[in-house]
């Protein structure tokens, strides 16, 4: 067991000791957490849940895990192929009723996923929120194309009459600086683990190099005020212009290699670009976003522009990197995505959606059923009844408030996600 808070990097946690969450919390409650989002997140959820009686282990993989988790862990340093019955072993032996991890498709959280089930532990998974910003997903079971959530427009009608929204709230506050350092540090760490030979065998989930993505965040946040301008001119030459969006998803997401039947987001592009080519209206736009999270250093643009030079399309095809993306979507003839949950900010304005694959609110009522040849000449829009029950479902079954860029907002994050953890119904 993890002894209590621990002065650190990240302070004693003591503004959230003071709150009572529960007086009843459920007796022999052992959470063992996997890997999170880089930075503080987990680690200050984990002293939450100590705070009110339960019990919290960690496992950490590489020299990421270690920094971002700084009290004692127990360090896995096998190989992956042994991982399986070592995560067995230690469910057994620490009396693990409950895993929490982030994303449900890395290798080594799936095999400890499948092998909670078969023990009967309760398995919490984290992701990027559904519905943005302000929010992130905690799902029981599984997330995106594992969620558990019916894609059954008269469920959701009938499950929606009981609930409501939450009420307004002040937006959570963010900061690509504070993002850029937890993802730069938790790479840097991660790198130096490997080259200690102390992780030596660890390998990591995401495709590239870490170390080429390090520097792909520092340019970025170098950047960022040109990458700025530029998107507010070309956001302004749209001004009258008809045009569909297209935001981009990164190819390292399991979203795209998982759930999706295409093997990368350039696969996805080029096979929208050529149906946009063939069949859109000959005055329409198509507006392709750079996802904000992508930290390439060679980026979109050139590819689009050459892209738009052999399809015929010229300043039909624009590539933007910023931008207000509700804004964009609210504006837009429709929009489409392979599965991303960006699709929400159009939907929350009656605005078209096609979803190329497997996604939450996919389903008929709410996004476009047809083939994408025909969407961009008859886009159908979504049911807002359907919709507005699929939303306050949403935030009933799988949304805690909060987010991971300011700290301000990783202490609502904590506090709401210990809340779901320890009295979330099953």
């Amino acid at each position: 067991m993890i002894q209590p808070p621990l002065i650190g990097q990240y302070g004693t946690n003591q503004k959230i000791k003071n709150r009572i969450l529960t007086d009843n919390l459920p007796a022999h409650r052992n959470f063992l957490f996997l890997q999170g989002p880089p930075g503080p997140f987990f680690y200050l959820l984990g002293q939450e849940l100590i705070v009110h009686g339960a019990q919290v282990l960690r496992i950490n993989f590489n020299g990421g895990d270690e920094h971002d988790w700084p009290a004692p862990a127990t360090c896995y340093l096998g190989r992956a192929a042994n991982w399986t019955l070592f995560i067995d072993r230690y469910f057994r032996q620490h009396g693990i009723t409950d895993l929490v991890l982030f994303g449900d498709c890395r290798p080594l959280h799936m095999a400890a996923h499948q092998l909670a089930k078969l023990r009967n532990i309760r398995v919490h998974v984290f992701e990027e929120g559904y519905i943005r910003p302000n929010w992130l997903t905690l799902e029981r079971n599984g997330v995106n194309g594992h969620s558990s959530l019916p894609r059954d427009p008269q469920w959701l009608l009938e499950t929606a009459k009981s609930l409501t929204m939450p009420p307004p709230m002040p937006p959570i506050v963010a900061s690509l600086r504070r993002r850029v350092r937890d993802t730069t540090a938790y790479f840097t760490y991660s790198a130096w683990g490997k080259l200690s030979l102390k992780y030596w065998h660890y390998t990591a989930h995401r495709p590239g190099s870490i170390a080429w993505e390090g520097i792909g965040w520092i340019l970025k946040y170098v950047f960022r005020r040109r990458s700025f301008n530029r998107a507010q001119q070309i956001l302004k030459s749209l001004n009258g212009h008809s045009y569909f969006l297209f935001p981009l998803q990164l190819s390292s997401d399991y979203q795209i290699r998982d759930h999706s039947p295409f093997s990368s987001m350039r696969q996805a592009t080029d096979w929208v670009l050529a149906s946009f080519a063939a069949h859109a209206p000959p005055d329409a736009k198509l507006v392709v976003k750079a996802h904000p999270l992508d930290s390439k250093i060679f980026g979109w643009g050139p590819y689009v522009r050459a892209q738009a030079l052999k399809l015929g399309l010229r300043d039909r095809l624009i590539h933007i990197n910023g931008g207000d993306l509700q804004s964009m979507a609210e504006k837009s003839l429709g929009v489409v995505v392979v599965n991303s949950t960006s699709a929400t900010f159009a939907l929350a304005q009656a605005v078209p959606v096609i979803a190329l694959a497997k996604a939450v609110y996919a389903m008929p009522g709410i996004t476009h059923q047809g083939q994408l040849d025909a969407f961009w000449g008859a886009p159908q829009a979504p049911d807002m009844k359907i919709y507005e029950a699929f939303q306050r479902v949403l935030h009933a079954r799988c949304l805690v408030r909060g987010g991971l860029a300011s700290e301000s907002a990783v202490q609502i994050l904590v506090r709401n996600s210990a809340e779901r953890l320890l009295n979330g119904v099953d």
